[in-house]
C-alpha cells in the first residue's frame, strides 16, 4: 500500500525517502490519488531542504502526468505549492524561470488558462527580480490583453502592479504611476487580500518618494509596514528601512530613534539593516560627511542592494556635500580649492566640479580662478528693481495712448 510506504518515508535517510515517494508516483502502482499528491508534496520538500534546484524541476514536470487526471482548482494549488520551494534554494532563479516557461506551454496546451496566467505572472516576478525588462514587459502586453477580456481582477490588479514595478525599474515614471493607478482601479471592485494590499501601499510609497513628497510616501510606507507586520510578510523590514528613510530625507533624522520604539517595530531594531538606517541618521543629524561614507562602506551590503534607498541616499550625499562647502567658503572672499578639499575630505578634482555646479546652479555667486586654484566668492548681488519699474510704467504709457486714441474715435 502507497500509505504504507509514506509512512516508511517518513523514518527513512533522504536518500531511502527519495525512492520510496519515487515509487509512490510510479504509474504502475494504481494507488489513489490522495497518496500520490501527499508524495508529490513530500519530494518537493525533500529537494527543497537539500538544496537540489534540478531535482524540484524534475518533479514538477513529471508530475504533469497525474495532473492530467486531478481537477484544474487542485493542479494549479499543486504546482504553486511546488514551485514556492524554489525560493528556499539560492541560486534557482535560472531554473525556476525555465520551470515555469516549460509549464506555461504545457498549461497553454491543456488549455488550463487561469493556470497559464498564474504561471505567466510569476514569470514577470522573476523577470522582473533578473532586471530583464523588455521580455517582462512584452509578457505583461499579452497578459493584460487576455486578462481585460477575462475580466480576472485579482489577477489583473497583480499585473498592473507588476508593470508600475518595471516601469519604475528602467526609470519611467509617469507610466510607473498610470500602471499603478490601473491596479488600484482594478483592486477596488474586488476583495483586495492583505498582502497584495500591502504591495500597492508599498509601491505607492516608492513613486511619491521619487517624486520628494516624502511625507506622503510616509503614510504608505507605515500602512504596508503595518499590514506586512500582522501577516508575519518578510518585506515588513523593508517598508520600516523606508519609513526611516523618509525621516532622513525630511530633516528629521531625530525621529528614527523615536520610530524604532513602536510596538511592531521593537523586534527589528536590533538588525544589521535598520542600525545602518540609525548611522545614515546620526551622520545627518550631525552634518558629517566622513561620518556618512563610513556608513556607507560600514553598512554597504544594507544601503547598496536597494535601489530605492540607494538613490536617495545618493541625493542626500549630495545635499551634504553641499551644506559641508557653502560652511567652508562663506566666511571667505578667496579661498584655495586645495584647502577646501583637505577640509571636507574629498578629492580637489570632485569638489572643484561640485563647487562649479553649485555656481550654475545659483546656490552661491562666484567664479572658479583654475589657474591661481581658488574659489572667489562674491556677495549676493542686490536686486536692481529699475528695468521691472521702467517696464511697468511703459505698461501704463500703453494704457494711457489706447484711452486717448479711444476717446478720439468717439469725438471723430
Amino acid at each position: 500500500m502507497s500509505s504504507d510506504l509514506l509512512k516508511q518515508a517518513e523514518t527513512a535517510n533522504p536518500q531511502q525517502a527519495e525512492a520510496l515517494y519515487k515509487q509512490v508516483l510510479s504509474p504502475s502502482n494504481g494507488e489513489v490519488l490522495r497518496d500520490q499528491e501527499i508524495a508529490l508534496v513530500k519530494l518537493g520538500e525533500l529537494y527543497r531542504d537539500q538544496k537540489n534546484a534540478q531535482g524540484l524541476a524534475e518533479v514538477i514536470t513529471s508530475s504533469r502526468a497525474f495532473m492530467s487526471s486531478t481537477a484544474k482548482a487542485k493542479t494549479a494549488k499543486l504546482i504553486r505549492t511546488l514551485l514556492d520551494f524554489f525560493g528556499a534554494i539560492p541560486g534557482s532563479q535560472k531554473i525556476q524561470m525555465a520551470t515555469l516557461t516549460d509549464n506555461i506551454a504545457w498549461a497553454k496546451n491543456e488549455k488550463r488558462i487561469f493556470l497559464k496566467h498564474s504561471l505567466e505572472t510569476r514569470l514577470v516576478a522573476l523577470q522582473l527580480e533578473a532586471q530583464e525588462w523588455k521580455p517582462a514587459l512584452a509578457l505583461i502586453d499579452t497578459l493584460l490583453t487576455e486578462l481585460k477580456r477575462l475580466d480576472d481582477k485579482m489577477i489583473l490588479t497583480e499585473v498592473h502592479l507588476l508593470e508600475s514595478r518595471v516601469y519604475r525599474g528602467i526609470g519611467n515614471f509617469a507610466k510607473a504611476k498610470a500602471s499603478l493607478t490601473s491596479s488600484r482601479t482594478a483592486a477596488n471592485s474586488i476583495y483586495c487580500p492583505p498582502a497584495l494590499q500591502a504591495s500597492l501601499d508599498l509601491q505607492s510609497g516608492i513613486l511619491h518618494a521619487e517624486d520628494k513628497d516624502y511625507t506622503t510616501a510616509y503614510s504608505y510606507f507605515f500602512e504596508a509596514f503595518e499590514n506586512m507586520s500582522t501577516q508575519g510578510d518578510d518585506n515588513a523590514l523593508g517598508a520600516l528601512k523606508y519609513m526611516l528613510l523618509c525621516k532622513v530625507m525630511l530633516n528629521l533624522p531625530e525621529d528614527v530613534t523615536s520610530l524604532l520604539t513602536i510596538k511592531l517595530a521593537l523586534k527589528y531594531a536590533q538588525l544589521r539593516d535598520v542600525e545602518s538606517m540609525r548611522a545614515i541618521a546620526r551622520a545627518h543629524q550631525d552634518r558629517n560627511l566622513a561620518d556618512f561614507e563610513k556608513a556607507l562602506r560600514d553598512y554597504k551590503d544594507e544601503l547598496s542592494s536597494d535601489p530605492t534607498i540607494r538613490s536617495h541616499l545618493s541625493a542626500l550625499y549630495d545635499t551634504l556635500l553641499e551644506q559641508n562647502l557653502l560652511r567652508i567658503v562663506e566666511p571667505y572672499s578667496t579661498v584655495e580649492l586645495e584647502y577646501v578639499a583637505e577640509t571636507v575630505g574629498q578629492g580637489r578634482q570632485a569638489v572643484e566640479a561640485k563647487l562649479s555646479q553649485m555656481i550654475l546652479d545659483g546656490v552661491f555667486h562666484g567664479v572658479l580662478d583654475q589657474g591661481r586654484g581658488c574659489l572667489l566668492v562674491f556677495d549676493q548681488p542686490e536686486a536692481d528693481d529699475m528695468y521691472g519699474a521702467a517696464i511697468e510704467t511703459l505698461e501704463q504709457v500703453s494704457k494711457v495712448v489706447d484711452s486717448l486714441y479711444a476717446k478720439t474715435v468717439k469725438i471723430a
